[in-house]
C-alpha cells in the first residue's frame, strides 16, 4: 500500500442493524451523533430493524425527526443479521461505509481513525478485539476454535478476533452487492472480494445494555454457513471416512476369510463385530449429514427467493412507504 496516497474527505454512511434495543439506542445515538459531527465530510447512520417485537422502530423514528441523518429499514419479519448487513449496505450511499453493532461493543469513537486509514488509501479497514475479557469462557473458546477450523479449511483467511465492525470502501460495499447467496458470512465475503485491508486494534467492552442475540446455538449455526460456504472440505472429510471405513471393512473380511478356510474355526468376537457395525453405520449418518447440509442450501438458493422483504423506509424521501401505499414489500 503506498502510504502517500490522500483521499479526499468521505461522506461516511453508518450501517447498525438492530434487533429488539430499545434499551441500549438511548445510549447509542448520542454517540454516533457525536462521531457524525465530527467527520468533515459530512455522514448518515442506516439502523436496519430485523423485525423487533419492542419500540425500537418508534425510537429511531422519534431520532429521525430530530436529525434527518439517522435513518431506518424496517424488515417485513425478522430475516437475520446477515440480511439486515446486507438492507444496510444496499441503502448506504456513501464512499465509505461503516458496518458496526448496537450494543456498544463495536465504540463509534474508532471511526474517526478507520476514515482516516481510509484516507490514506485502504478499502477495508478492520477492527480486531485486542481483549475479549468481558466474553464468557465459553465464547471465547468457541471463538477460537471457529477461526482456527476456517483457517484450517478454507482458502480465505479470515483474521481471529475480528467481527463484523469494519469500514468499506463504496468500491468494496459494490463488490459485495453482487454477491446475493441466502447463507452469508459476511466477514469471509468481505474477505473473498480482496481490496486492501489493514486493521485497527481496540478493547472491545461489555454490552451496554439488552441481551446477546447471539445464543450458543445461534453462533453454531452461524459457524456451519461459514465453513458451508467457504469450503467444501465436510464433503472431502466424508469421502475419506468412507474410504478409510472400506479398507477397514476389506481387511476384516480378508481375516475373516483367512480363519475360517485356513485355521478352519469359527470367527470369534461377535461384540466387536456389532461394535464395529455400529461404528461405521454412524460414520455412513454422519457423511450422510455433511452431504444434506450441501443439499439444503442448493435447495434454498435455487429458488432464488430474496434476501429480505421491507416494510417500510424512514429515510425523509418524499415517496410514501410500501405499507402506507398498499404496495407489495420491497424485494432484494
Amino acid at each position: 500500500m503506498n502510504e502517500t496516497v490522500v483521499r479526499p474527505d468521505p461522506r461516511v454512511s453508518i450501517v447498525i442493524p438492530v434487533f429488539n434495543e430499545e434499551v441500549v439506542l438511548p445510549l447509542l445515538l448520542p454517540r454516533v451523533r457525536a462521531v457524525m459531527d465530527a467527520l468533515p465530510g459530512g455522514a448518515e447512520v442506516w439502523f436496519v430493524d430485523d423485525g423487533s417485537r419492542d419500540a425500537t422502530a418508534q425510537v429511531i423514528e422519534q431520532a429521525h425527526r430530530a436529525d434527518a441523518r439517522i435513518k431506518l429499514v424496517q424488515f417485513s419479519r425478522n430475516f437475520g443479521h446477515p440480511a439486515a448487513i446486507t438492507a444496510g449496505l444496499d441503502c448506504a450511499q456513501g464512499d465509505a461505509v461503516i458496518l458496526m453493532d448496537a450494543d456498544l461493543q463495536d465504540p463509534p469513537e474508532l471511526i474517526p481513525e478507520m476514515v482516516a486509514l481510509y484516507r490514506r488509501g485502504f478499502d477495508v479497514v478492520q477492527a480486531r478485539r485486542s481483549s475479549r475479557e468481558k466474553e464468557s469462557l465459553f465464547k471465547r473458546v468457541t471463538a477460537w476454535a471457529f477461526y482456527r477450523i476456517m483457517g484450517a479449511l478454507t482458502n480465505h483467511e479470515i483474521e481471529a478476533n475480528v467481527g463484523e465492525f469494519r469500514l468499506m470502501s463504496r468500491a468494496v460495499v459494490e463488490a459485495l452487492g453482487q454477491l446475493r447467496e441466502r447463507h452469508r458470512l459476511v466477514r469471509g465475503l468481505v474477505s473473498w472480494v480482496g481490496f486492501s485491508h489493514t486493521t485497527v486494534d481496540f478493547v472491545r467492552p461489555g454490552r451496554a445494555a439488552g441481551e446477546t442475540k447471539y445464543p450458543p446455538l445461534k453462533m453454531l449455526r452461524l459457524s456451519a454457513d461459514g465453513l458451508t460456504s467457504f469450503s467444501t472440505a465436510p464433503l472431502r472429510i466424508a469421502s475419506l471416512l468412507g474410504l478409510c471405513g472400506l479398507l477397514g471393512g476389506l481387511a476384516y473380511a480378508a481375516y475373516a476369510v483367512y480363519v475360517r478356510y485356513w485355521l478352519g474355526r469359527a470367527v470369534p468376537g461377535w461384540t466387536s463385530l456389532v461394535i464395529i457395525n455400529v461404528f461405521f453405520s454412524s460414520i455412513v449418518l454422519v457423511c450422510l449429514g455433511f452431504v444434506g447440509e450441501y443439499v439444503g442450501r442448493i435447495f434454498e438458493e435455487v429458488k432464488r427467493r430474496p434476501l429480505y422483504l421491507i416494510r417500510r423506509k424512514v429515510d425523509g424521501a418524499p415517496a410514501a412507504s410500501d405499507a402506507e401505499s398498499g404496495r407489495a414489500p420491497e424485494r432484494r
